[in-house]
């Protein structure tokens, strides 16, 4: 009854919010023509014909589409069909690229998630009749479940995590989502600890698969261009990358490059050379006006680097590699000795480290993690990441020696592999096919 009641409430709160929601892509379009692109999809309305008893995956964005590639490309393989939803263009824009030649063909095909209205999911449902819907991480939208239900589709979550902040206020406070989360079809998730998390607030069916992103393919056009680089660009200094630092963090990143390269200039030693990539697009002027404003020397990737990542003009000479771009994180990874995670010196926790170490690349991120509570506590186990509490601990393990382990990452990365193959052998499970044998 209570359940009953929420979705009344639910419903009639988005029909009070759809004008803002409107207006709030409306805004964004202005930036990002994508952001109103297809707008009648989000309502369920298709231009070109959805393939038919699809397997069917959403993914928000660009990082959560990337997770998933190595799945996808098993399940086009064998001829199955895909259908992909996205709320961003980032994502959307990267599905469009990843898979032209099955969209091309028709086996695949990429469209706005619907707004969570029930009527929106009914006319999804109706135009692609998915045999499994696999939202990725945690999404939990009460009308994607409860249409998912209708329609006799089994909702999983996949590649899921039940990370220890929100399960805590879920089970004390925020029940509603409790509820949602128990009327899933079920869920694959990524460590055995989730599993009895997800357990415990209701949900059946878990299984354990792993994470899928230690399955994803490695770029390797984008890891040619860093080792043809990386002798002309530091040759005899330390690179250090900082990967997706977010805004909150800007100011401890920016005191630690100038502190750390001014102490190497005080000795007459050669400083090491940082990259440094802002997760959001819309900091790359902010950051590079920053790091300027703090008296280093600043370069533009979209300045001093072609559209093949070739040089345009002297990068070595400045302190700081600036990585406006999207799409080539590996690049910048590649060119790495070391590597700090963003998003782990905000309470929002720490971005996904599995990229640099799949590149071999030891970890430091601040003492934030619990979004990557899974893998993280394994690969601090490992000795392969490290998080440190506050700025004079991240400088202190900067000035650290570096030590190469390429050994201990190869023997985590070893006991991690193969998400992909177990999900889908879970896949075929639910929807009643018979696994392949090879």
């Amino acid at each position: 009854m209570k359940l009953t009641l929420f979705m009344v409430f639910y419903r009639l709160l988005w029909a009070l919010l759809l004008p803002l929601v409107l207006l709030y892509l409306w805004r964004r379009g202005r930036r990002d023509p994508d952001y109103t692109a297809h707008l009648a999809e989000r309502f369920g309305f298709y231009s070109t014909p959805l393939p038919q008893q699809a397997i069917w995956l959403h993914a928000v964005s660009i990082g959560e589409t990337r997770s998933a590639i190595a799945l996808i490309r098993r399940i086009l393989a064998r001829g199955d069909k895909v259908v992909l939803t996205h709320f961003t263009p980032a994502g959307r824009r990267d599905s469009t690229r990843q898979f032209a030649a099955e969209i091309a063909s028709g086996q695949l095909a990429v469209v706005w998630a619907p707004f969570d209205m029930l009527w929106c999911y009914r006319r999804f449902f109706g135009a692609c009749q998915p045999q499994i819907g696999l939202p990725l991480e945690v999404e939990v939208w009460p009308a994607m479940i409860y249409a998912s239900r209708a329609a006799g589709v089994p909702l999983y979550m996949c590649n899921a995590q039940y990370a220890p902040g929100p399960f805590a206020r879920d089970r004390k406070w925020l029940r509603f989502r409790r509820w949602c989360i128990a009327a899933f079809a079920g869920a694959f998730v990524k460590s055995q600890g989730q599993a009895e998390r997800f357990a415990l607030v209701g949900l059946k069916n878990v299984k354990v698969t792993g994470e899928l992103r230690f399955d994803q393919p490695v770029p390797p056009a984008l890891i040619a261009a860093a080792q043809e680089l990386r002798p002309a660009l530091a040759p005899e200094r330390e690179i250090v990358t900082i990967a997706s630092g977010v805004e909150r963090e800007e100011d401890l990143y920016v005191a630690v490059l100038s502190q750390r390269i001014a102490t190497y200039r005080a000795t007459g030693k050669a400083a090491p050379f940082f990259i440094y990539v802002p997760r959001a697009p819309e900091r790359f002027d902010a950051v590079a006006a920053k790091l300027q404003n703090a008296g280093l020397s600043v370069c533009k990737r979209s300045d001093v680097l072609d559209e093949t990542l070739k040089p345009l003009t002297t990068i070595g000479d400045h302190d700081v590699l600036l990585g406006d771009s999207l799409g080539e994180m590996f690049f910048y990874l590649s060119l790495a000795d070391r590597v700090i995670v963003g998003g782990g010196f905000t309470p929002r926790g720490a971005h996904n480290i599995i990229e640099p170490l799949l590149l071999k690349k030891p970890v430091l991120t601040g003492p934030w993690v619990w979004p990557i509570e899974f893998p993280f506590t394994e690969a601090a186990a490992a000795g392969v990441a490290m998080s440190v509490t506050d700025q004079d601990a991240l400088l202190d393990a900067l000035n650290a020696p570096l030590v190469h382990q390429t050994g201990q990452i190869d023997a985590f990365l070893a006991q991690h592999i193969g998400a992909s193959e177990r999900t889908l052998r879970e896949i075929d499970a639910v929807i009643g096919k018979t696994p392949r044998t090879s």
